[in-house]
């Protein structure tokens, strides 16, 4: 038996603030706290000091980057959009893999289908174009052994 963590948010290591935050740095990087804060959503804005944790705790899970600007840091993400998203989907999955990927693919094939019509058609692209990379690489790589040889 694997041990699971109850946990309301798919997304285990980010809180919604912390989402939000990510966000309008994606946006708009190089902000600082106040401008942040402002950016934000009516509906998600926290105290300035709350803000300024969040960003805090964002940087020292190495989301963020950081510069001193008179007394005040700049921020700007340290990782894109889709290399987060890997990162919690890969977190999920590792939390909830019981020796088997079919029903997580499963579940994901499902999950796109109720999107739209053309999100199958765009993963089935996306599952080429990585087998066509795959198929590249270790051809490179098959041809650089030769060159050696």
């Amino acid at each position: 038996m694997f041990k699971r963590k109850t946990q309301v948010n798919a997304l285990p290591q980010l809180g919604e603030l912390e989402l939000s935050v990510m966000e309008a740095l994606w946006l708009s990087p190089g902000q600082g706290a106040r401008a942040l804060h402002q950016a934000l959503p009516e509906s998600q804005r926290s105290s300035l000091s709350t803000v300024q944790s969040t960003l805090e705790r964002l940087y020292r899970k190495g989301l963020l980057l950081r510069t001193k600007q008179s007394h005040a840091y700049l921020y700007s993400p340290k990782v894109q959009r889709s290399e987060l998203l890997g990162r919690l989907i890969g977190g999920v999955i590792k939390q909830l893999h019981n020796g088997s990927l079919e029903p997580i693919l499963s579940s994901f094939v499902d999950f796109a289908d109720r999107i739209d019509d053309s999100t199958l058609d765009q993963l089935e692209e996306l599952i080429h174009e990585r087998r066509s990379q795959r198929q590249e690489s270790q051809g490179d790589t098959a041809k650089e052994e030769a060159d050696r040889d």
